[in-house]
């Protein structure tokens, strides 16, 4: 790398509610580093919201005006929440708890929630999170943004597809969508089609990103758990688990199409001018995120939202610390160790047995 050449990425990041803010910490570490470039950020939910927040700061001030908007509107968000009836129960802020899972407002409502749709719970659809971020966000800054591409995925209640919005067409409604939880809020409806949360189809989406032909080194910043070692036990554990499952599966599922990409790029040897061969990356804490659990997804206090911030940051400069040189190069996001049951090429060697696909078993 040539002195004062930066190293470009591009950044995947998942949704998860106010575990958003592991997101922001790892955005404001990598923003503070000179040595990289980040090229293009698709995000769903709240990592839709740190995406555009971004985009809207880089845009009017640079790296510094992006860490700031960031910092922000994390703020707000914290501030606003002291206003919701959800709320840790005494005895949880005594012992520090995290969790709503003793909140009586919050179990009343998940209650509620089951039974009721949110169209008539809510027929007037208040949202002072769409508020807020209409008022934050400058989306015609972040349209007009060129120091990242910036995607958006949310899912057509119609079809089940995902819907990628991107500039010029992103907006205060395109962000809502992303983040519609359909237990919580009537679908968002654009242009006519509605849409829920982006998670049910890209958690975030990669493909964006992958057909990108400016960039090749793919980060995913994974805030949601893939493994949960301890077995569910209570009904609500039990909805938590298939919800995390339900959110992962779309991110798993385009992961595996980039591992046979690898392999029939490497059994054919196929050029890679022809055919794109990304360069994988992960920023994540599997223990960490384990740790928490899913209703400190509501949990918007300040004290909650800096510790998360401050273990995002953790997380990326213990990443830039042991993987730094190899961007450019190659992935240090190992899918072979993911996807040992995967199907492979017929030429491809079984790396276990030294036999090629087309052998018999």
């Amino acid at each position: 790398m040539a002195k004062g050449e930066r190293k470009r990425i591009d950044l995947a990041l998942q949704g998860g509610g106010s575990h958003g803010a592991l997101t922001w910490g790892v955005l404001d570490r990598l923003l503070e580093e000179d040595r990289l470039e980040i090229d293009g950020v698709s995000g769903t939910s709240a990592g839709a919201m740190n995406a555009v927040v971004m985009a809207d700061g880089l845009h009017k001030g640079g790296r510094d005006g992006a860490r700031e908007a960031l910092a922000t509107f994390w703020k707000a968000v914290s501030d606003a929440a002291r206003f919701s009836p959800i709320q840790r129960s005494p005895w949880d802020r005594l012992i520090g708890n995290d969790s709503l899972d003793n909140s009586p407002a919050y179990l009343f409502y998940e209650s509620l929630t089951q039974l009721i749709a949110p169209a008539k719970l809510n027929p007037l659809a208040i949202n002072p999170l769409r508020d807020l971020v209409l008022k934050l966000v400058d989306f015609e800054r972040v349209n007009a943004c060129r120091k990242a591409k910036v995607f958006v995925t949310a899912t057509n209640v119609r079809t089940g597809q995902a819907k990628i919005f991107r500039q010029p067409e992103l907006s205060v409604d395109t962000v809502m969508a992303s983040a519609c939880l359909p237990f919580m809020f009537p679908a968002v409806e654009i242009d006519g089609e509605a849409y829920w949360d982006g998670g049910y189809s890209g958690n975030p989406a990669l493909y964006p990103l992958v057909d990108d032909q400016g960039c090749r080194d793919l980060v995913v910043v994974q805030v949601n758990p893939l493994i949960r070692r301890k077995l569910p036990d209570s009904a609500r554990d039990i909805i938590n688990r298939i919800n995390e499952i339900t959110f992962n599966s779309s991110l798993i599922k385009e992961l595996r199409s980039i591992h046979l990409l690898h392999q029939l790029i490497a059994a054919e040897g196929l050029e890679l001018e022809s055919y794109r061969s990304m360069r994988l990356h992960l920023i994540h804490a599997e223990q960490e995120v384990e740790e928490l659990s899913a209703s400190s997804k509501l949990n918007a206090e300040w004290d909650f939202v800096s510790r998360l911030h401050q273990r995002g940051r953790a997380w990326a400069n213990f990443w830039l610390e042991e993987n730094f040189d190899a961007i450019g190069e190659c992935s240090t996001f190992d899918l072979n160790t993911v996807f040992q049951d995967t199907f492979r090429p017929i030429s491809m060697p079984d790396e276990t047995s030294g036999r090629r696909g087309d052998e018999g078993s």
